[in-house]
């Protein structure tokens, strides 16, 4: 496989880190990308840590390989578990995503903010000092997305499960006072039509993409060209689902190399 150099590497558990990567597109059209998918073994929030760690080893060293000069860990269980191993090992820049706290506080009205998250994300280091950082005077309702990322894997985004879920989720925040809802987890922003469908207006849904996506382009150093860049997308689970997140035109390919 031959791909085009330089280049920034993407990685999640899956299809959700794809909102990583087309925010970033948008400021960067003419890099070129490659977007690791790493669906057999999702979701990551159910993960031993050492089997989750061992997981983003294998995607970097596989990014690597392939000439990345930049990793984005799309996945905020990844980050939140495995970005600081990552950059005491390996000698690259990452950039990660993590639960955007800080800025629902600047946009809550009720001073009650909702997270939505893996588990493995909410039982982190990392998520709980940023709730310490930046939740102080705030109520935070926290809850644990089990379900969710099953659902999306299977591209089923609309399906009658995931109504169930959010409804069994979400209700109960917004009985709380909840006025903005942090979505904890990159494929989660996939599911804001039907939130918004299910509690027109109820929520403010703090996605985090557009925030990392400038923080790529701040880290990425090389000139920039008019034409489009390269972007390539593996995955080690279905490569229809996957095809159905990747952008029109980009090369779609089902692999076992990672």
């Amino acid at each position: 496989m031959e791909i085009s150099r330089p280049l920034i590497g993407f990685f999640d558990s899956g299809v959700g880190g794809t909102s990583i990567w087309h925010a970033a597109h948008q400021l960067l059209p003419s890099v070129h990308s490659l977007y690791l998918a790493d669906s057999a073994h999702a979701p990551y929030g159910l993960l031993p840590l050492e089997a989750l760690v061992h997981r983003t080893e294998v995607l970097t060293e596989y990014l690597l390989s392939q000439g990345a000069e930049l990793i984005v860990v799309a996945c905020n269980t990844a980050t939140t578990n495995a970005i600081a191993h990552l950059r005491a090992r390996y000698p690259v820049s990452f950039v990660g995503i993590e639960p955007a706290i800080k800025p629902a506080t600047l946009h809550t009205q009720s001073q009650v903010i909702g997270v939505l998250a893996t588990r493995g994300t909410i039982s982190s280091g990392l998520f709980h000092s940023r709730i310490q950082a930046f939740g102080s005077g705030y109520t935070l309702v926290i809850q644990h997305g089990d379900g969710l990322v099953e659902e999306i894997e299977q591209g089923r985004l609309m399906g009658e499960q995931v109504r169930v879920l959010l409804s069994q989720y979400l209700s109960p925040m917004l009985a709380q006072g909840v006025d903005t809802l942090v979505l904890g987890c990159t494929h989660y922003p996939f599911l804001t039509p039907v939130i918004e469908s299910l509690f027109p207006g109820a929520f403010q849904i703090i996605d985090p993409s557009d925030a990392v996506a400038r923080q790529i382009t701040h880290l990425w150093h090389h000139p920039t060209a008019e034409q489009a860049g390269q972007a390539v997308f593996l995955t080690n689970g279905s490569l229809e689902v996957m095809r159905g997140f990747a952008p029109e035109g980009a090369e779609v390919r089902q692999t076992k190399d990672f």
